[in-house]
């Protein structure tokens, strides 16, 4: 029991590194250079459909009407707080670019963030996460980097899970800063 209890508790304790107040989060937005890591809004279901094609978006899994609206409120937090962006980049998802248009009507593809969660695309997690970690060392701006990509890229960046629509901020070393969840 004790055991079990310590668990929960160094669990507990962990959760709370990434329980950052939405303020320091903010202010750190506003100061610029900072990478942005957003899971795409909501998507019922899991995974997609064995007759996947990445040019196709009915053989995918895509956003619900709530989703389409958690998108527009993710991009309605960043107009409100008037958070400097140079770049917004999306998964060939159609999920993940509909919520960067849905957010914020402008976006470009880069295929490290796409899934790697199908046995269909896991051989390419290494290479993409080396490409995208080599994308952000080599971006500089003082403004923030979006990067619209599913749960398993940003498991596997930042070591953490993300609900649908997360917003999580970290620094160009993958230090995270903050996480703000819209639903």
């Amino acid at each position: 029991m004790k055991k079990v209890f310590l668990f929960l508790l160094i669990g507990l304790l962990n959760f709370g590194n990434y329980a950052f107040s939405s303020e320091k989060t903010i202010k750190s937005l506003k100061k610029g250079g900072k990478i942005i890591f957003i899971r795409h809004a909501i998507a019922p279901g899991n995974g997609d459909p064995d007759n996947i094609n990445l040019k196709d978006c009915n053989t995918q899994r895509n956003l619900s009407k709530e989703g389409i609206k958690q998108s527009e409120k993710i991009g309605k937090f960043f107009k409100d707080n008037k958070i400097k962006i140079d770049k917004i980049l999306s998964s060939e998802w159609c999920r993940c670019k509909d919520t960067a248009k849905f957010a914020f009507n402008n976006y470009k593809i880069l295929s490290a963030l796409n899934s790697f969660y199908d046995e269909k695309f896991a051989h390419n997690e290494d290479k993409q996460i080396h490409e995208l970690k080599k994308y952000i060392e080599d971006w500089k701006s003082n403004k923030n980097l979006v990067l619209v990509t599913h749960y398993v890229v940003i498991s596997a960046m930042l070591n953490r899970g993300v609900t649908s629509g997360e917003i999580v901020v970290s620094d160009k070393n993958l230090n995270i800063i903050g996480s703000i969840v819209t639903n």
